[in-house]
């Protein structure tokens, strides 16, 4: 008999371990995202801590938990703008993907965030208080040119520091959307597509600013196009026929007034536009810390090389609408590298911690009810009925100071101090 040749054992594939930069990283990460855990973490796997900046992901794969792995959604929408879902559907979808990090960032409002909030405590989540600004650049050089542009912007726990002025220009949007929308609907009229203002109303749902996606499924719904997709390309896009502007702001305003009130500012879908370079130059120069590069399908499409020359921080998100279709990427498909995401929270923190204090003090200058609501907005403390700011107001404060320091970590020296002038103010009214 002739002798059979051994069969050599397989070798299955060694999984490449982290670096140390990589392990510390991720330990930074999810000790933000999950504050409240007591066990220590487990080591990190090779997928969790991978050297690329992108990968591509499938969320809904993720178990909870498992493997360490910290999952960011950093561009969604609810039914508080031009998205499906309400915000307890979109967190709740987001959690069966694996997201532990929620931006919620709709379009001019943050009427969302408190519901946002209150669905993640049940799953464990966290939610970035978040917005996307529409605006308007307009290059001096070149008189008449307008590029149409998102600037997303992500606030810490505790929201912006000056709510008002923020919402000053947020509301001042949104009532300009209601003037665009009329105007797109006589423009269509007169292109032989009507649409009834109270069709796109019904859709957009009570007390939401009509946008250019309320108009699109208004279009659907009625037999003039077969798809959204459809409405834009030949009606409604930037260049369309029945395009129309509202009262969108300068885009370098925007970036200022994110970074007056305690936020992170990110240049959204950049790959929209016409003149990317020109736009990313002069919104740098306005203070912009962000670049969406990274997006579902794992194209960047050569603005990381434009985010490095302007020196601004890759990020990206899934844009999530809820409108389902093959065109549309699922809640959770950007899965970012942990060391960007690390990037990103030692960015955003130490200006959420001064946002925070901020908020603190401007209620210890004037601990009214009204100052209440708003230091409590976009936290987990939102129904705070039974206080009142003058006898309890120390009570609510002591209960966003445990709450808002654990996660976001305000020097214990500069804690005291706020703390100090916060009993002395209101103990003195």
């Amino acid at each position: 008999m002739g002798s059979r040749k051994k069969a050599k054992p397989s070798r299955s594939r060694k999984k490449a371990k982290p670096s140390p930069d990589q392990a510390v990283a991720l330990d930074y990460v999810r000790a933000w995202a999950h504050p409240a855990a007591s066990a220590p973490p487990p080591e990190p796997s090779a997928a969790d801590a991978a050297g690329d900046d992108f990968l591509p992901h499938q969320a809904a794969r993720m178990a909870s938990g498992g493997g360490g792995s910290v999952l960011f959604e950093l561009h969604s929408h609810s039914n508080h703008s031009d998205g499906f879902l309400s915000p307890s559907e979109l967190v709740e979808r987001a959690h069966r993907n694996g997201v532990k990090v929620l931006a919620l960032t709709d379009h001019d409002t943050m009427a969302g965030i408190p519901e946002a909030v209150l669905a993640a405590h049940r799953f464990g989540m966290r939610i970035i208080p978040g917005v996307e600004i529409s605006a308007l650049y307009s290059p001096k050089e070149i008189s008449g040119t307008v590029e149409h542009v998102h600037i997303l912007a992500y606030y810490g726990m505790c929201g912006p520091s000056r709510f008002d002025d923020l919402e000053r220009m947020l509301s001042n949007i949104r009532d300009g959307r209601y003037l665009r929308a009329r105007n797109m609907l006589a423009k269509l009229d007169r292109l032989k597509v009507p649409i009834k203002w109270e069709h796109v109303t019904k859709i957009a749902g009570e007390g939401v600013a009509p946008g250019r996606l309320h108009i699109a499924r208004a279009m659907v719904e009625m037999g003039h196009i077969e798809n959204i997709r459809q409405a834009f390309n030949k009606y409604i896009g930037d260049d369309g026929p029945a395009y129309a502007t509202g009262s969108e702001p300068f885009a370098e305003t925007v970036v200022q007034l994110i970074n007056r009130t305690g936020g992170i500012s990110a240049l959204a879908h950049p790959w929209a536009l016409k003149n990317p370079d020109a736009v990313i130059r002069a919104l740098k120069g306005a203070g912009l810390n962000a670049l969406e590069v990274y997006r579902s399908d794992g194209k960047v499409d050569g603005f990381s090389e434009l985010a490095e020359k302007y020196d601004l921080l890759k990020i990206g998100g899934s844009d999530f609408h809820g409108r389902g279709g093959k065109d549309e990427s699922d809640i959770g498909t950007v899965k970012l590298a942990i060391t960007t995401l690390c990037s990103f929270l030692k960015m955003a923190r130490p200006i959420w911690c001064s946002a925070m204090k901020d908020i603190l003090l401007k209620f210890a200058e004037e601990p009214s009810t009204t100052n209440l609501g708003k230091m409590v907005m976009f936290g987990e403390l939102i129904n705070f009925n039974g206080f009142s700011s003058t006898g309890s107001g120390m009570d609510i404060v002591n209960l966003c100071l445990s709450s808002w320091l654990s996660n976001n970590g305000m020097e214990e020296v500069e804690l005291e101090e706020v703390r100090l002038k916060l009993a002395h103010c209101v103990g003195k009214r």
